[in-house]
């Protein structure tokens, strides 16, 4: 039996008249051809396993999200509430801070490298969002603290129309820290800012012993003072809830709020148990190290910061009613449009037939 293969000219060349060489280059060439599909298919099957659940919760975030903040700027009684303009500050915040991570998660995922110039900026979002909601959380539970104690003489700034003086400082203060952790490491002089493409890893981009020190004393600063506050102020409302000669319901709504706002704190504390799962994972599973990070940011980081703003939005009573009426609205419409598009399809084919 002949076997025939075209060279590079396309004329057809019978492989027994070509000699041995030939068939040893073709047996190479199918080898190296197996060992390819074999070691990239999984490793690509898994990439785009990875996408598919991260992007899907993405959009169900983002569309959340935009319901709420759609009420607020629709409805004067929230804008001039305090509590409700430092949520809709917060669900901004979160929203850029998963935007972020997404954005950082898909480029490592498809080993995207652009310059030092995009990278930077995203890393210094990331960050500062991240620690900026920590502030948020502790100003809403100072503002309750506020409104139980001094309901009739609130300082000025924390009314509703001055708020954005202790909001401003808060998104000052996240931001200065990632921007100093970035100029404390030694930078690279054969570095060029605009064309060197890198990873943007922070763990790339922020490697030196110093900045790795500092950042862990910045997150633990943060996250010790904001747990003190909320603390604080639940004790305190406990303590003089007895003392108090107005409404009871007020009081424990206030302390339910607090409560709640302890819980959201200890879901973005979180992100810091991921080196005690990843020791955990590699001792009692083979999992690769890729799957191992996809793991810890999925579950720890990712994940709180998606509940953590809806568990807040849905629990409140009249943002829920507002967010159940838009629902039902929409719902409604659908059904108006089914109905107009059938009565125009009955209308059409009762003209073809009398045609």
């Amino acid at each position: 039996m002949r076997i025939i293969r075209l060279d590079d000219d396309d004329v057809p060349v019978s492989l027994e008249e070509s000699g041995p060489s030939v068939h040893i280059a073709i047996c190479k060439m199918q080898n190296r051809t197996e060992f390819f599909v074999n070691a990239t298919s999984p490793k690509s099957f898994s990439v785009i396993i990875k996408v598919c659940v991260v992007i899907p919760l993405f959009c169900i975030f983002l569309c959340c999200i935009a319901v709420m903040l759609q009420i607020f700027a629709s409805h004067r009684q929230f804008l001039d509430t305090s509590r409700y303009v430092l949520f809709a500050h917060m669900l901004i915040n979160d929203t850029l801070q998963i935007l972020s991570s997404v954005l950082l998660f898909l480029c490592v995922m498809g080993q995207v490298k652009f310059p030092l110039l995009f990278c930077v900026p995203l890393l210094f979002v990331s960050t500062g969002t991240f620690q900026n909601t920590t502030l948020i959380l502790a100003a809403m539970s100072l503002e309750r603290y506020v409104a139980i104690f001094y309901p009739l003489h609130r300082p000025a700034y924390w009314h509703s129309d001055r708020i954005w003086i202790i909001i401003l400082p808060l998104w000052l203060i996240s931001f200065m820290f990632p921007i100093i952790e970035f100029f404390i490491g030694k930078q690279n002089p054969t570095v060029d800012v605009l064309f060197s493409n890198m990873l943007c890893k922070a763990t790339i981009i922020n490697s030196s012993k110093s900045q790795g020190m500092y950042r862990f004393a910045v997150n633990v600063l943060f996250f010790a003072v904001v747990g003190v506050i909320i603390l604080f102020t639940y004790v305190r409302i406990l303590l003089e809830t007895r003392k108090l000669q107005q409404d009871r319901t007020s009081v424990s709504k206030a302390m339910n709020t607090v409560l709640l706002h302890g819980f959201q704190l200890l879901l973005c504390m979180l992100a810091f148990t991921h080196p005690i799962s990843e020791t955990l994972t590699v001792l009692n599973t083979n999992w690769l190290a890729e799957d191992i990070a996809f793991f810890n940011y999925f579950c720890f980081i990712l994940m709180p910061r998606f509940l953590s703003p809806l568990i807040y939005g849905f629990r409140d009573q009249s943002l829920r009613k507002h967010i159940g009426k838009r629902f039902l609205c929409c719902s409604k419409e659908d059904k108006s449009l089914l109905k107009y598009r059938f009565r125009f399809q009955s209308s059409m084919n009762c003209l073809l037939c009398r045609s």
